[in-house]
């Protein structure tokens, strides 16, 4: 049966994503849904939008990030921190991810349940919704308390279950579930909980850990160049020394010959090519264990770590010799 999978806010955490798309194992005729929210915050938003751009198979909803990267262009508000750090990610490539953004749908409707980013008015026909409603934006928020005495999910009353991004409503790394009427997937991976996702038509969450708090780490990798208009990286590539960058690379390798030895190991366990995706992941994970080194270990064996994508994850050069002693741990 063909799976669609939406997945929560991923707020730039191209590392994540990949993770949870590989424990999710789909196969190339499913379905990849972004419930918005794609931009901003995380180290790699120009990777998440190209994945979502470019991918035969995925959409996109528009989050209130997204939202205001348009109204700003449209110089119907300004940039907040989060999304002059995001133009500055694309450099050039802004304008071209501008239009792509612009073009995002507010709701898309399934045979099994709506996607919206943010919520819903009760007793509103889904193509009357109000945008600012769907997408969660802050006028959204307000036009939903003037009007309402309780929380909008207690009044949801539409004929097919809901699910919405934007909010964490449980405030832990677990998804929000509402009389199996509303499903909530924002577990805030970018400040260090958990990237989640639902699988239909089966209703199934799946779900991958964050690395730890990568908004923290891109607000001390950027600084004000002028509070009034725009911020400018204090770029990690360019304060890496020559020395540095020998350690990346060598790190590179520890990785490679870390994931060749894993993969050796859990080869030869029976029966191993008859599992799925998610089962085979699971055996690599119990392994190599969670943390930096483990999420650049499953990008290694998916063919997709870079040396520039290592670089943003790793950040902090300063924390090279400690991912090395661990990739060495694992690679002997």
């Amino acid at each position: 049966m063909q799976k669609t999978l939406i997945i929560g806010d991923i707020h730039g955490c191209y590392a994540e994503l990949l993770a949870l798309l590989d424990k999710a194992g789909l196969g190339e005729e499913d379905t990849v849904i972004s419930i918005g929210d794609i931009v901003d915050r995380g180290p790699e938003t120009p990777q998440v939008v190209d994945y979502f751009r470019k991918t035969p198979n995925t959409m996109a909803i528009m989050g209130n990030h997204e939202r205001k990267h348009v109204r700003a262009a449209r110089h119907e508000v300004k940039l907040s921190l989060s999304q002059q750090i995001s133009q500055a990610q694309f450099g050039a490539a802004y304008p071209e991810a501008l239009e792509w953004m612009s073009a995002l749908p507010i709701y898309i409707e399934l045979d099994h349940a709506i996607i919206v980013h943010g919520y819903f008015e009760p007793g509103i026909a889904l193509e009357r919704q109000i945008p600012s409603v769907l997408c969660g934006t802050m006028g959204g928020e307000r036009i939903l308390r003037q009007r309402y005495d309780r929380p909008w999910y207690e009044l949801y009353d539409a004929d097919k279950p809901v699910i919405v991004g934007h909010y964490n409503y449980t405030h832990t790394d677990q998804p929000f579930i509402y009389q199996d009427k509303v499903f909530g997937l924002d577990t805030d991976c970018v400040t260090g909980k958990a990237l989640t996702g639902i699988l239909l038509p089966s209703f199934r969450f799946v779900s991958v850990p964050s690395r730890g708090n990568m908004w923290m780490q891109v607000r001390r990798a950027y600084q004000f160049t002028n509070p009034k208009t725009s911020v400018r990286q204090v770029s990690a590539e360019a304060a890496w020394s020559e020395e540095q960058d020998k350690k990346l690379n060598f790190l590179f390798q520890k990785l490679q010959e870390a994931n060749l030895r894993v993969m050796s190991q859990v080869q030869e366990i029976p029966g191993y090519q008859d599992l799925t995706a998610r089962q085979q992941f699971r055996l690599y994970s119990e392994i190599v264990g969670q943390g930096v080194v483990p999420n650049l270990l499953h990008l290694t064996r998916m063919g997709k770590l870079e040396i520039e994508l290592m670089r943003k994850i790793v950040h902090d050069p300063r924390r090279l010799s400690l991912l090395i002693d661990k990739a060495i741990k694992i690679s002997n």
